[in-house]
């Protein structure tokens, strides 16, 4: 089975030696995707729904580029540095799935690679 890695040319993936997503054969596996605005920096520091939003706007650029889309994704799982924020990021993530919901999974983490992002979402397509 043939893979299909899509790299987004941030400074992370040759750093670390990963990319963005990898299709394998029907599944589509998306890297942790923080909330890191054009400009390379943090977006929108100490807000829980719009870093989950920007996530999600992330997760879905990754998809169209890959023939894909929000509707296929069938697992989140987000990584939070605050679970009191649950609403926050809950929302969105019902915004944004919410015609079409995956399973889920929320998870208080102690931090994430900057200090002010307060969530980092994983996700997985199923392309039939």
């Amino acid at each position: 089975m043939p893979l299909h890695r899509h790299f987004t040319q941030t400074e992370w993936e040759p750093k670390v030696g990963y990319c963005r997503a990898l299709r394998a054969g029907q599944i589509i596996y998306l890297s942790g995707t923080a909330p890191i605005g054009d400009d390379g920096q943090t977006f929108a520091p100490n807000d829980a729904y719009a870093q989950a939003c920007r996530c999600f706007d992330i997760i879905k650029k990754t998809l169209i580029a890959m023939d894909s889309g929000l509707h296929q994704v069938v697992r989140t799982r987000m990584y939070v540095t605050d679970i009191s924020q649950w609403e926050a990021f809950g929302r969105a993530h019902q915004e944004y799935f919410g015609e079409h919901p995956p399973v889920t999974s929320m998870l208080e983490v102690k931090g994430l690679i900057n200090s002010d992002m307060l969530i980092e979402v994983e996700a997985e397509a199923f392309v039939a």
